[in-house]
């Protein structure tokens, strides 16, 4: 079961944002627009059905749950017999064998009704039980896929520690290998969803060898020596299950060795990356039913003698919304893609979607409680438990900052290593253009005929689309111009000047989703034809026309004389431990 393939000819071991930084827009990963189809859109619907009955008929749980901080046994038990805890596991192993565009489709319907529901499926199948499905052996799968899927065992991803959240690599977890081959494992994770009650557990633990500094492993909360301390007291979220999960000198059989020893990193970063399109699903849920109750409060509630609908500033949040909310539908939709045709690199994109992703869904929560006024405030109405809901997608799996930079520093790396690749013919090109040209590779080539303005490409796609795809092929090319220029100037030390990445990145979030918009409206335009698709072409001007003004802000000026100011101020805050000045004194 899967989404069609609609274009043969995508490159799997190419990546979109590598490209862009190379000054080349890889349309093939992109063109057509991905749509769930066949046997899977039906299996799709029918659960999307099912999830709908139930969790409208569990609206006042999920407020007790919220107010409790806990979700029922009950109710566990009843995610359980819907099947929500096998979306992704193969059919051959007792699950639905969903692809990643339908997965990400459930959850979204999910997080329409609740957050803290989203998070105990995404929990188990996103992070909790991928690593088993990319990494684990056949015995492995036989042995545990069967009990997953059911909800017999329900999965946690134990990888944070107490000072090691985005530095995952600084892990203080040990395993240390017995003569038998098993091996003793010891330490504390925090913050594990579905700490309390999961029976899986993908632990990452330190592991010195020459193979490497970190392994994964499986664990079970049989094993003596595992045990779970009680449910945190969260902002939001409340009723999914969060807690510390500790490991004194268990006893891992040998055979539970997730993966290679020594590559529990990149075990690690392939999970989250590969989870990501539940979170961005999830956030385009929430956003969806943020934008219905604006939509819905604005037409009743009257001011002036009017419905607020009728104000171009209540206008304008409506509208914004709904171009993040369509925004995002596009970019997780072409990444879901990529994870389902085999692509091999797609780390940066899964970063973008999950960065977008979080930061719409927060624009969103805060305006649909601005447009309920006084009763978004209050407890008894949606939109606080939203809103709380909603500010920890920027920062689990990945705060929005690291993010940026590994953005940022992706694109560079390739970018850099196209340097190097051109060499000498780059300076001599326009002294003697045959002989420079005559050494490059084809890449190089293409590269260097973006960066000069020699030649040019334009996207094909619908005419209507032209005049928005010029912001992000002219962005493509700003991009490769600018990240061009930094690299020759900072070299190496690059990796420190976060300011200039974060720039980087931004643009390179613009450009991304910006061609995943343009893709969307044009397979719509060619399925339903130009007349239906008018709002949509608004979407992808708006986008595109926003997004031109940010694309020139970052790129345009990209080191700014402000930036040694802000860290002279900060600095100053942080030695100072606080603000100390007052307006009377």
């Amino acid at each position: 079961m899967g989404t069609e393939v609609h274009n043969p000819l995508i490159k799997k071991k190419a990546s979109i944002v590598k490209s862009l930084f190379l000054g080349n827009i890889l349309e093939e990963n992109i063109f057509p627009f991905p749509l769930i189809e066949g046997d899977e859109a039906e299996t799709v619907q029918m659960i999307l059905d099912s999830v709908d009955k139930f969790l409208t008929e569990k609206r006042s749980d999920i407020v007790r749950f919220d107010i409790e901080g806990a979700q029922s046994d009950a109710y566990i038990e009843a995610l359980k017999e819907l099947g929500l805890f096998g979306l992704i596991i193969p059919e051959e192993f007792d699950g639905i064998g969903l692809s990643s565009a339908g997965y990400a489709r459930i959850m979204q319907q999910t997080s329409r009704h609740d957050g803290g529901t989203a998070i105990t499926i995404g929990a188990h199948s996103s992070i909790g039980l991928k690593g088993l499905l990319l990494f684990g052996t056949e015995t492995q799968k036989k042995r545990y896929l069967p009990k997953l899927a059911t909800g017999e065992m329900i999965a946690a991803f134990c990888l944070t520690e107490p000072g090691s959240g985005s530095d995952a690599a600084s892990v203080k977890t040990r395993a240390e290998k017995n003569d038998d081959g098993s091996w003793s494992l010891t330490g504390e994770k925090i913050w594990i969803s579905n700490g309390s009650f999961a029976e899986f557990f993908t632990v990452f633990a330190r592991t010195e060898s020459s193979a490497g500094k970190i392994s994964a492993f499986i664990v079970e909360r049989s094993f003596s020596g595992v045990s779970t301390g009680p449910k945190e007291d969260k902002m939001g979220i409340r009723g999914s299950a969060t807690t510390t999960v500790s490991f004194d000198n268990v006893n891992v059989p040998a055979e539970n060795l997730l993966g290679e020893e020594g590559k529990g990193f990149k075990i690690a970063m392939a999970i989250l990356n590969n989870g990501r399109t539940g979170l961005g699903g999830g956030s385009i849920g929430a956003m969806k039913a943020c934008i219905e109750l604006a939509a819905r409060q604005s037409s009743e509630r009257k001011q002036f003698e009017k419905p607020i609908a009728e104000f171009d500033l209540i206008k304008e949040k409506i509208a914004q919304m709904t171009v993040d909310c369509y925004a995002t539908e596009a970019a997780v939709g072409v990444l879901a893609n990529l994870i389902d045709c085999g692509v091999e690199d797609y780390a940066a994109e899964a970063a973008i979607c999950k960065v977008f992703a979080s930061e719409a869904l927060w624009r969103a929560a805060n305006e649909a409680l601005q447009i309920a006024g006084g009763n978004g405030f209050m407890k008894e109405y949606p939109y606080e438990r939203i809103v709380r809901d909603s500010r920890i997608n920027m920062i689990f799996e990945g705060t929005n900052e690291i993010l940026r930079l590994f953005i940022a520093l992706t694109g560079l790396k390739d970018a850099g290593a196209g340097l190097k690749e051109i060499g000498s013919a780059a300076s001599n090109i326009f002294n003697d253009p045959i002989k420079g040209f005559g050494v490059m590779s084809g890449y190089a080539t293409k590269k260097l005929t973006h960066l000069t303005g020699i030649g040019g490409e334009r996207l094909a796609i619908d005419s209507t689309l032209l005049e928005a795809a010029r912001t992000f092929e002219i962005g493509t090319l700003g991009l490769a111009r600018t990240s061009e220029a930094m690299l020759k100037k900072h070299k190496k030390n690059i990796v420190d000047q976060q300011f200039i990445c974060k720039r980087l990145a931004d643009a390179t979030i613009d450009i991304f989703v910006g061609i995943c918009i343009l893709a969307r409206v044009d397979r719509a335009i060619k399925d339903k034809g130009l007349a239906a698709c008018t709002q949509e072409i608004n979407i992808a001007s708006i986008f595109s026309a926003q997004a031109s003004k940010r694309l020139k802000y970052n790129l345009g000026s990209i080191e700014r004389s402000e930036d040694s100011l802000l860290r002279s101020v900060s600095e100053h805050i942080v030695e100072q431990q606080g603000y100390k000045w007052d307006w009377f004194a």
